[in-house]
């Protein structure tokens, strides 16, 4: 999954899903006069037994029921409600949200009659390929009594939760999901759905992700499903998720109650219970109105070892969007941890180095401020004096954020390595292998693989460069992969969900693969470490395409399966940062350095790899 799909801007703690602008049937403010209605519509009949309502678009009138949560702020203000008497059928929600388009005039407790239209709004739009969610927009709202007990919430479970996930989606529609009867003893998702909207609650639960700057954090009610030492919920497989996570926000904006602070492994003891909404940002969602307390587990920064004299470490670490135009602290806690947390790696594979005025985006392409400010830091913190090599991107070319120009970036010791520079690259200008008395050279060191290839097409070429450690030479191939974005998530309407971006970085897989065996015609015995940010899972097809004919190994699967991880995205624990290596590079030691990703306070949203082998 992205990585992490992005986010233009920070925004209180419920991020409204207004701003989406996904209607299917247009809600609006309170209307001056009632539509005309179908009577005796509870909520349950609302919201039936499949996704979409049986009633989509058309109007009702006093649905009753008990005000359980307000949303009082952002885009998508209104409030959820729920019949105190439910139906017999565990597939159809008693809650539902109103979309009253302005502060709602009713209190958590008032009983109230409702009238207006049946919408299904789809958070992200229609193209995102979402779920919808269920909710009266057009309304009209009369308050019976005040003070009223709340239905009691339904307490998600390690038990009530099904171990499948989803069904899989009707061949013909996308493979959506939307309308299948929902089976909520069957699949976790038909679960939730059933709750949508309704009051719900978790129990001394342990954080799976951290606190993030939108106010939300990560629970499992599954303690032992995929669980790693570090407290978090590996994902290994896209047949086999993890049903156990789900998100937590508060109905107070972050401005009148800070959202707690939570990093994973952390507990969510005693009870948080809320209304379940649906966002595009996590999928379903507790808006809690009463938020357990977090107990600090104490996770700890990792610290790799030194590599010994004989041993040649290199590291690849994605720098998030490093510009000269960030806080010299953002530069100093990153150069911290090369030398501390990283201990001075021999050659580090940077990605996301901006150029020297970020994302202003005015032709300007070099970064030798960037990289001069953050070398300057590193020294500072008792580092190496590093070096660099880079070759400079045409402006706007390789995607990221518009006028960054992101591009990778060598540094390295010279007094452990040397570089071979060799001709002189541009952006457009290919790398090429050659055999020189036997052995394979670069045309351009350092140079871009294949520019011209359409796998690039916006986004980062690999920058390749032979170095030299004690008379060895060891080729490195530095790649930041096309990233997640545009891929449905894992909740979506289709199951299995569309993966769109899996066929550039595929190509981009086979492009690099082709590179390396060409080293390897030469010299099968040459040693190439690939390295980077590849915005993809060791079960990709991405990855296969890598390792095809045995010509590179993914040495991060030197780890035991609970440590393969280098993000946390929604809860999962996931590998996007890798270290591959021909099989003449045998004797290594392979550390995920985990310092960011699940943390609530980062230097970055991706941990660094580092390899230590004898070349």
């Amino acid at each position: 999954m992205p990585s992490s799909l992005p986010r233009t801007a920070a925004v209180p703690a419920l991020v409204s899903l207004a701003l989406a602008c996904g209607l299917v049937v247009a809600a609006g403010p309170a209307s001056a006069s009632g539509p005309a209605s179908a009577s005796g519509v509870r909520i349950h009949g609302i919201q039936g037994t499949t996704r979409i309502s049986p009633l989509v678009g058309t109007p009702v009138a006093d649905v009753p029921g008990v005000v359980t949560g307000i949303r009082a702020y952002g885009g998508s203000k209104g409030f959820w409600f729920q019949d105190p008497h439910p139906d017999a059928n565990p597939a159809t929600s008693e809650g539902l949200f109103v979309f009253t388009g302005s502060a709602p005039k009713v209190e958590v407790g008032d009983s109230v009659k409702v009238s207006g239209k049946v919408n299904e709004y789809v958070p992200g739009g229609a193209a995102s390929g979402e779920q919808s969610v269920t909710e009266l927009g057009s309304t009209q709202v009369t308050v019976v009594s005040s003070g009223n007990p709340l239905p009691a919430p339904v307490r998600i479970t390690a038990r009530s939760v099904p171990a499948a996930y989803a069904p899989h989606g009707v061949a013909g529609t996308g493979d959506s999901i939307n309308g299948l009867r929902l089976r909520p003893r069957t699949y976790a998702l038909d679960y939730y759905e059933s709750l949508e909207g309704m009051n719900v609650s978790v129990t001394n639960t342990r954080v799976v992700g951290a606190t993030d700057p939108y106010g939300e954090l990560w629970v499992t009610v599954k303690p032992s499903e995929d669980a790693n030492r570090r407290g978090g919920t590996v994902y290994g497989s896209y047949d086999e998720q993890n049903t156990g996570r789900v998100q937590i926000q508060q109905q107070a904006s972050t401005a009148d109650s800070p959202f707690p602070t939570a990093n994973v492994g952390d507990r969510l003891r005693g009870t948080t219970r809320g209304p379940l909404d649906f966002n595009q940002y996590g999928g379903y969602t507790i808006v809690a109105g009463h938020l357990g307390t977090v107990v600090d587990k104490g996770l700890k920064r990792e610290v790799t070892a030194k590599q010994k004299p004989g041993q040649l470490a290199v590291a690849t670490y994605n720098v998030e969007n490093l510009a000269p135009t960030d806080p010299q602290s953002k530069f100093d806690s990153l150069a911290s941890a090369v030398v501390r947390n990283l201990s001075s790696p021999d050659i580090l594979s940077l990605e996301e180095i901006q150029d020297n005025d970020g994302a202003k985006d005015d032709g300007t392409v070099s970064a030798t401020e960037t990289v001069r400010k953050f070398v300057d830091a590193i020294a500072a913190a008792g580092g190496p004096t590093y070096a660099w090599r880079s070759v400079d991107p045409e402006n706007d070319k390789d995607g990221g954020q518009p006028g960054g120009n992101i591009r990778n970036v060598f540094l390295y010791n010279p007094a452990r390595v040397s570089f071979v520079d060799r001709g002189t690259a541009d952006a457009t200008t290919p790398t090429q292998v050659v055999a020189t008395h036997g052995k394979p050279d670069l045309t351009l060191s350092p140079g871009r693989i294949d520019p011209a290839n359409p796998a690039w097409n916006d986004s980062r070429k690999p920058l390749a460069g032979e170095f030299i450690f004690r008379g060895r030479t060891v080729f490195l191939v530095s790649n930041h992969f096309d990233s997640k974005g545009g891929d449905e998530s894992l909740t979506s309407q289709h199951q299995p969900p569309t993966r769109s971006s899996e066929v550039q970085r595929l190509a981009q897989a086979q492009a690099v693969n082709s590179f390396v065996k060409d080293i390897r015609k030469v010299r099968k015995n040459a040693e190439v470490v690939v390295l980077g940010d590849l915005n993809d899972f060791q079960f990709s097809p991405a990855l296969a395409a890598l390792r095809k004919g045995g010509v590179l190994n993914d040495d991060i699967d030197s780890l035991p399966v609970p440590e393969r991880y280098s993000y946390v995205y929604q809860g999962n624990t996931q590998t996007l940062d890798h270290i591959l290596t021909t099989p003449s590079i045998k004797d290594f030691q392979y550390d995920s350095v985990h310092i960011n990703a699940e943390f609530a306070q980062q230097d970055s949203d991706h941990d660094p790899q580092v390899l230590r082998f004898r070349p």
